[in-house]
């Protein structure tokens, strides 16, 4: 493959991610509003999101399992193809249960995207894996604040959430058109065949990063899906919180090479857990401007969890192929998908609790707020510890692969 395909390629994927992005951006930017249209609680509002992370995972299990089969161009097409119908259905549902249906079209299309885009780039740049891997997740970042950016005008401007989502076909119609008229590589990945990749699965280490991956992405999502909801009575405007948080990601991740050169990808892990456990603890207290300096220090903690636990998966456990990629990926989502109702639930109790102890609406919805992000504090403190022992136990093991690998059949080539 020439170098000018290998961009071209890369292109493609970054601008897939970027719809995934916004995805979720413009989802956070207006739960409000659904929640005035429809008169909904926020427990239903976070069964609706949910949707879109069950949707992910699901697409990412079974295309891991078919990766090495059909490639990653007819991956993306079915992204193409679910995004499409997700939106377009989202704008034309009528209630919660149409909701949750095209929510999880989208969350398909999100874990498809997933499930080509990170073992393909994982190929195209096989000695540069985790860095290359930073890179193209610039764009989930990246895309979150073009999300929120058009979120907070098209809000500012009185414009409805049926508008805010049709945005989102135009990005969505260009990677499609990318993703059909590029040549793709006949088979990406094929260091191991797909039983290689399924009896990998079962190394202790892999199985550990797993439980690692449902912490970091409710840690992240978890937080930032709700930032509307959380931050909304803090004295800050959420969308750009939103938008200023994910733009230090993107440009955090965009420099990622010389970090995880320096601290090496268990080292960055470890930094990321400490920094995010204090950013939100401050964050659960602060308002005002410190609701900001908190978010700095959030964003710099999560920044590097999601392609780095990728990346380690690539570099450490490579036999587990596309599968343990699109199997990490769809975990941390699924969790994300098992915790947003449960968030919900927090911050409905918090404010119940706050109103009857006689605080005003205004005041009820920031104790809501600060509590919820109290016990979302809990995730990234659990990570400190875990992050500990695997910096440990990678120094001990010298950073080798081979001694991280468990013993199976030879590479096919």
């Amino acid at each position: 493959m020439s170098s000018t395909d290998q961009g071209r390629i890369f292109f493609a994927c970054c601008l897939s991610l970027v719809v995934t992005a916004m995805t979720f951006a413009i989802r956070a930017g207006i739960l409000g509003e659904l929640s005035t249209e429809f008169t909904f609680t926020d427990t239903q509002l976070g069964w609706i999101n949910s949707m879109a992370f069950l949707g992910f995972p699901v697409a990412t299990m079974v295309g891991g399992l078919i990766y090495n089969h059909v490639g990653a161009k007819n991956l993306l097409l079915i992204a193409f193809v679910g995004h499409v119908l997700g939106l377009v259905l989202t704008i034309y549902s009528g209630g919660f249960w149409g909701l949750l249906v095209s929510t999880f079209c989208i969350g398909f299309a999100n874990g498809s995207v997933e499930a080509g885009a990170n073992p393909l780039i994982a190929d195209m740049y096989h000695d540069n894996k985790t860095t290359m891997l930073n890179k193209f997740h610039v764009w989930f970042p990246g895309g979150i604040v073009v999300g929120a950016l058009i979120a907070f005008a098209m809000t500012n401007m009185g414009l409805g959430w049926q508008l805010q989502i049709a945005v989102m076909l135009v990005p969505t119609a260009i990677y499609g058109y990318l993703v059909l008229t590029q040549s793709f590589p006949a088979m990406a990945n094929s260091e191991v065949s797909t039983s290689t990749n399924i009896a990998s699965l079962f190394s202790p280490l892999y199985v550990f990063m797993l439980f690692c991956m449902m912490l970091t992405a409710t840690t992240e999502l978890g937080t930032q899906q709700w930032v509307e909801r959380i931050l909304g009575e803090s004295g800050a405007h959420p969308m750009l919180i939103l938008a200023m948080v994910t733009g230090l990601m993107a440009v955090g991740r965009f420099f990622a090479g010389p970090v995880v050169h320096a601290l090496n990808p268990a080292g960055v892990l470890l930094f990321g857990a400490v920094v995010a456990a204090i950013g939100i603890y401050v964050m659960s207290s602060a308002s005002g401007g410190m609701v900001y300096v908190s978010a700095i220090l959030f964003a710099v903690g999560v920044m590097y969890f999601w392609p780095t636990m990728l990346g380690f998966i690539s570099e450490y456990q490579p036999k587990t192929g596309a599968l343990g990629l699109s199997l990490i990926g769809g975990l941390g989502m699924f969790s994300v998908s098992i915790w947003n109702p449960v968030i919900g639930s927090w911050i409905d109790s918090a404010r119940e609790e706050a109103l009857a102890s006689g605080l005003a609406p205004e005041a009820a919805n920031l104790a809501a707020g600060q509590a919820t992000l109290s016990n979302l504090a809990l995730f990234p403190l659990a990570l400190v510890v875990l992050f500990t022992g695997l910096y440990l136990y990678m120094r001990k093991r010298g950073h080798d692969p081979e001694k991280m690998e468990p013993a199976g059949e030879q590479p096919q080539l």
